[in-house]
């Protein structure tokens, strides 16, 4: 498979299909020390592999599902390097078998951006509000949630905020409060809390 990219370009493509969510270009080079070119980002965009959007200052990327298929096909057709171990080769073996097998049913995007509820509700987070850091209402949070059981929504919210990111809090103004969001609330030490606001990791 010839090499149309460079390996910046390739390793931020691999890095959005594993987090299935919008990722912050300050996120690429913090985190994953990946420095995406706006050269190579363009040629991205144009190719219809990335889909990137200017909030700001910010540019936030999203990998498409022919982003995932270009990555999917690079972890199986490119040639590993001569040194390397015998798990990898037979890692690379299952993938030549599975990737085709989703393929061909239509079932590699579907596949690959199966998550957990932890990660879908930061990516519902992120869709509603503006940014890490914005309080969003769990009444709009909890019906995107794709029928996900409230006692296992809140047991995942309640582990998020125990890991420090994430934060509950009631709504002051009790005043504007609706029937939805009496009804989303999250109960912690006696007090319903209505707003969610996730920090940027």
């Amino acid at each position: 498979m010839p090499e149309k990219y460079a390996t910046s370009a390739k390793s931020a493509l691999m890095v959005m299909m594993l987090a299935n969510r919008e990722v912050p270009n300050t996120e690429l080079k913090e985190t994953y020390k990946i420095t995406l070119l706006p050269k190579d980002r363009d040629v991205l965009n144009r190719d219809k592999l990335l889909e990137t959007l200017k909030e700001g200052r910010r540019f936030i990327h999203r990998i498409t599902d022919r982003g995932i298929d270009w990555c999917m096909t690079h972890l199986v057709e490119s040639e590993l390097p001569p040194r390397v171990g015998p798990q990898a080769r037979v890692n690379q073996e299952l993938l030549r078998r599975m990737v085709p097998f989703l393929r061909d049913r239509g079932l590699l995007a579907e596949a690959i951006r199966s998550r957990g509820l932890e990660e879908l509700i930061r990516q519902v987070y992120l869709e509603l509000g503006d940014g890490y850091q914005d309080w969003v209402r769990l009444a709009k949070i909890r019906p995107r949630l794709d029928g996900a059981d409230r006692e296992e929504v809140d047991e995942t919210l309640l582990k998020m905020v125990k890991a420090g990111t994430t934060h509950l809090v009631p709504d002051s103004n009790r005043k504007v409060l609706t029937e939805a969001d009496h009804a989303a609330a999250i109960r912690i030490g006696g007090e319903d809390k209505h707003l969610m606001a996730i920090e940027e990791s």
